[in-house]
């Protein structure tokens, strides 16, 4: 599923208010990590992601791993800042990011 430049658009202002949800730390992508992404983008199908690498290239590459292996896409990376998207199957309307802007 590939963003058109209106959707990245609206999903950034959706975002813009946001706090990172999950912050990559030392310890890199680990299990623990992956499940708890998994968890946040089932409940809030948009989310901000901090990455706390210094180096620009591990920054990139861990934001692209994470979205691999979690299906998901980004929409927006600035600096340690990152904003990717997956859609639920069946979205909490009190939880999710997209239904409660729409409201």
């Amino acid at each position: 599923m590939s963003l058109s430049p209106e959707q990245r658009r609206e999903y950034r202002a959706i975002a813009h208010h946001l706090k990172p949800v999950v912050i990559i730390g030392d310890k890199g992508l680990s299990e623990g990590l992956q499940q708890e992404l998994d968890r946040a983008l089932n409940d809030h199908e948009l989310i901000k992601i901090k990455v706390a690498s210094p180096d620009r290239d591990e920054r990139r590459e861990a934001i692209e791993a994470l979205c691999a292996g979690s299906g998901a896409e980004l929409v927006q990376m600035i600096g340690k800042v990152a904003i990717i998207l997956r859609r639920a199957k069946e979205p909490n309307p009190k939880l999710s990011n997209l239904q409660r802007h729409k409201s």
